[in-house]
Order: structure tokens, then C-alpha cells, then sequence
């Protein structure tokens, strides 16, 4: 596969793709040219992100049925639809002809996996799944050395998605907020964070060669404040689980959104370790006091495309190997068996936290006595009423319509408070005592949207006060210390603070 001046491929064929979710589906759209796609086709509910679309894509056809737009002339679908409908829009895909690479999570029931993998398998199309964390260039650096024997065999790995995406419960992935005011995200809001497993389990399956064979987890119940409906649901809580691969290995996954977010993963083997987070350390000589060094890694050839997409390079990576199993029948790593593989200990690790850290075996797809098992098991998690949101039904639509506008500030806000309040705490021990005086700089400069954005806030909270949106209101309002920096002279004492503390950087 020499690669041409315009392509990765040495290949004439072009693959007229259409994509379906044009929020997060865009987002791959800059590496479409040179691995032999042609966009042509999009889909989306939103207006906006159509339009979005077509400005990108002079000509194509955009639309927000679905039928029409499984129904149009193209090969393959970048399937970007919200997730927990993954499963029935990759079959009804497949059903039309189209080779599918779905965003994550594959499937959200034990039985819409059954159904996928086997519409997939009768289908005899291209599916993968667009699992991206595996495809850093230091994570794709530590499986090449994982599969040369460098580490030996799996002991222990661990790996972290602990990202904290409370705004997103009220926006659009492009910071639009979702209309009409007074609903939520149809996912991001309520889901539980055990379902987005993939980020944190990929990687470690891809660089060792395991899979998941059983699981466990115990409930996590606190959150931190902004989160909808309650501490119970969502993407606000904290969610690890451990699992068993099937070398022995055991796996801590951790998912969650809390006030820390991490992407570090950490591996030990029978001869050696490696870590990923800030920089990639390998520590080589087969015992815990050998030599830890730091190493480098790229892409090789590739480093130019990788390095400008998302996710680290990983978005690149997920539409190589896909136009690649289109263009030429070479396997893709994540197929529709592996899919099911990542996808499955999610699901059930939130069986387990709901049963109080009842085990679950892990069952194989590939196997259709181990799918029959699992058939009809259509057991979810509940899920909120999105459209009706946070209010009562007969709530005015008037006032609860800036629900969406006023969380996307007052979260923003927030962190700028936080950050202000929480720092100045511990000004003498920062080393960095600069940064400190930046945060006053930007409370101070915040602070009259902020304190808009409050009032705002108490007003709708106090209109409906035993409804769920007043709960996310008042958490939020609390953690902002309404009380103080809703009076009259907060902003003065903030900039008598700001001249103190830079009295003390110039003594």
C-alpha cells in the first residue's frame, strides 16, 4: 500500500461515506480526504448542524430523516447518533447495504448486542467500532513493544476516563444549548458512566491482546454539584469496576466525572511496566527497583495526519483501519466480536453496582450458545425524561426555557469562582503564585455575568423549588457561595484580595 501524493492508500477507489450525528461526527471529517472517503451524505436532527454540514460539504445531501438518508447513493456510514441507539442504527445500516463505523459504545443492552452481532455477521459488511484511545502514539508505542515481548505477560493494568462533562448535560457538543430550553441531553444527562467503559478498557486490551472474561463493582453515590437529575443517575458519579482478563490478568477500569480529570493508564507485566500520562515511562529490568526512563514515541510517516485529528491521533487511526478493511479485507482491531468485548464489561459492571458488587461472567459473542444466554436480557439502566427535563409540565415554558442558557454560564462561572476561592486558600504554598493572581484576574473580570447569571438562577429555582431543576440550581448556587458573592462590595473585597496577593509576589 505505497502511499500517493493525495492518499494514504495506493488505491483509486474512493468510498462515498455519509455521516449520521453531525456533532460529534464532524469532528472527524479533516482525515476524510486523504484516506479515500468522499463525504456526501449527512444526517441530524438539528438544523444548525446540518447547516454546519453543508457549509463543509458543498453539495451533499443533508437531512434529518433517516430513511432518506440510509436510503441515498453512498458505501459506508460514520455513525455518530447518540449512544445509547447505537445498536438499532448500526443494524438498520447494515440492513441497508452500508459498511458502519460506530461511535462508542457499541451497543446498550445485552440483547441489542446479540442482534448487532448478528446482523453484522449475516451482513458480511465491514463494522468497527471507533474505540480511539488505543491509537495515542504512546499507547500504540507500548502495544508494537507489548507484542516484540518487551513487558512478558499481563499482571495489572489500569485505566482512567475521568472526564468531567457537566455542561454537556445542557449543550450540544458544540456548546449550543439544546432547545428547547427546559430539556436535557438525551444521554449525557442521565447515563451512568459504567456504560462509557471503552476509552479506559481499550487500551489495555489492545496493547496486551486480552479480553474481559468477568467483572465486578461496588456503587459510587456522590457526585459534585451541576449534575442532573440526582446522585444516583448520570455521569456524575465515580465508576470503577475490576475485571479479569482472560490470561488472569486483573484490570481496574475507572470511569466518572468529578474534580479531577485523568486519562492515565498504568501497566505491569512479568518483565516490565509501563506509564502513560504525562509522557510515557517504561521501567525495564524485570524487577520493582529497575530503571524508570522516560521514551518517546510517534507515528512514524503518519505523525503529520495523526497529529492535527482529535484524541490524540486516535480519530485518524479508527478511519485508517476502517478504509483499510474497505479498500483491501485487512482486519480492523476493533471488529464487530471485539466491539462486543469492550462494550459488555460496562454494562454489566453497572448490573454489579446495583446488585452491591454481585460478580458477572463475561460472556464471548462469538460463541451463539454464550449469546443465547443473553437474548432477551434487555435490563438497562432507567432512563429520564429528556424532553420533559427538570420542571413540571405545566412549569411556564417562558422561564424554564432558559434553564439550558443559564446552566451553560453559571457552570462556566463557577469554575472561575472555585478556582479563585479554593486557591487563595493555599497561596503560601503555591509555587507558582502568579497563576493565583490570574485567577482574581479573571473572577474579577467574570463577575458581573456571574453575578447576572445567579439572580437568574435563584429566580427559576425558587419558581419551582421540589423540582429537579431547582436541586441542580441550588447545588450550583451553594457550591458559588450565593450568599457572599451575591452581596454588595464581594467584587471590591476580590480586588483588595488581588493587591494583597500581589504585594506578596513582589516582596
Amino acid at each position: 500500500m505505497a502511499r500517493k501524493s493525495d492518499s494514504v492508500f495506493n488505491a483509486d477507489k474512493r468510498i462515498r461515506l455519509g455521516i449520521w450525528g453531525l456533532g460529534r461526527g464532524m469532528s472527524f471529517y479533516r482525515a476524510c480526504q486523504a484516506l479515500n472517503f468522499d463525504v456526501v451524505a449527512g444526517c441530524d436532527y438539528n438544523a444548525h448542524m446540518r447547516e454546519r454540514f453543508l457549509e463543509a460539504n458543498p453539495g451533499a445531501f443533508a437531512t434529518d430523516d433517516a430513511d432518506a438518508f440510509l436510503s441515498a447513493d453512498f458505501d459506508a456510514v460514520l455513525l455518530a447518533t447518540f449512544c445509547p441507539a447505537h445498536a438499532d442504527d448500526a443494524v438498520a445500516c447494515l440492513e441497508a447495504g452500508k459498511h458502519v463505523l460506530s461511535e462508542v459504545t457499541a451497543f446498550h443492552t445485552m440483547a441489542e448486542g446479540v442482534r448487532l452481532v448478528e446482523a453484522a455477521e449475516k451482513s458480511r459488511l465491514v463494522y468497527n467500532l471507533a474505540e480511539n484511545y488505543p491509537f495515542s502514539a504512546a499507547q500504540m508505542y507500548v502495544a508494537r513493544r507489548w507484542k516484540e515481548g518487551l513487558f512478558g505477560d499481563l499482571m495489572y493494568a489500569e485505566g482512567e476516563y475521568v472526564h468531567e462533562i457537566r455542561s454537556l448535560a445542557y449543550t450540544h457538543i458544540d456548546g449550543v444549548p439544546i432547545e428547547p430550553g427546559y430539556a436535557l441531553h438525551n444521554w449525557r444527562s442521565w447515563l451512568n458512566f459504567h456504560y462509557y467503559c471503552t476509552h479506559s478498557l481499550g487500551p489495555i486490551m489492545v496493547a496486551s491482546g486480552t479480553r474481559p472474561v468477568r467483572v465486578v463493582s461496588l456503587p459510587g453515590t456522590q457526585s459534585i454539584p451541576g449534575y442532573p437529575p440526582g446522585r444516583t443517575m448520570g455521569m456524575g458519579t465515580i465508576a470503577p469496576s475490576l475485571i479479569t482478563m482472560d490470561n488472569g490478568a486483573v484490570v481496574r477500569n475507572l470511569m466518572g466525572g468529578t474534580t479531577n480529570d485523568v486519562h492515565q493508564f498504568r501497566y505491569w507485566g512479568t518483565k516490565g511496566s509501563a506509564e502513560i500520562g504525562h509522557g510515557l515511562f517504561l521501567r525495564l529490568g524485570g524487577g520493582g527497583g529497575a530503571p524508570k526512563l522516560e521514551v518517546t514515541a510517534d507515528w512514524g510517516e503518519m505523525t503529520p495526519l495523526a497529529e492535527k485529528m482529535g484524541h490524540g491521533g486516535g480519530d485518524f487511526w479508527v478511519l485508517y483501519y476502517f478504509a483499510r478493511q474497505i479498500l483491501f479485507g485487512e482486519p480492523a482491531p476493533w471488529d464487530i466480536h471485539s466491539a462486543a468485548d469492550v462494550t459488555i464489561p460496562g454494562i454489566l459492571a453497572y448490573r454489579s453496582s446495583q446488585e452491591n458488587g454481585q460478580p458477572y461472567d463475561v460472556p464471548d459473542f462469538r460463541n451463539k450458545a454464550e449469546r443465547d444466554a443473553w437474548r432477551n436480557d434487555e435490563f438497562a439502566q432507567p432512563r429520564y425524561d429528556v424532553k420533559k427535563g427538570c420542571f413540571p409540565r405545566t412549569a411556564d415554558k417562558r422561564l424554564t426555557g432558559r434553564f439550558n442558557t443559564i446552566m451553560k454560564g453559571l457552570l462556566r462561572q463557577l469554575t472561575v469562582y472555585r478556582a479563585y476561592a479554593d486557591w487563595i486558600q493555599v497561596f503560601d504554598e503555591v509555587v507558582d503564585r502568579a497563576r493565583v493572581v490570574e485567577l482574581a484576574d479573571a473572577l474579577i473580570k467574570v463577575y458581573p455575568d456571574m453575578r447576572r447569571t445567579m439572580r437568574q438562577a435563584r429566580r427559576l429555582a425558587d419558581a419551582y423549588p421540589r423540582s429537579d431543576g431547582a436541586r441542580v440550581l441550588n447545588s450550583v448556587l451553594e457550591a458559588m457561595d450565593e450568599q457572599a458573592t451575591g452581596r454588595a462590595g464581594f467584587l471590591e473585597r476580590v480586588k483588595k484580595e488581588r493587591a494583597r496577593l500581589k504585594r506578596k509576589l513582589r516582596r
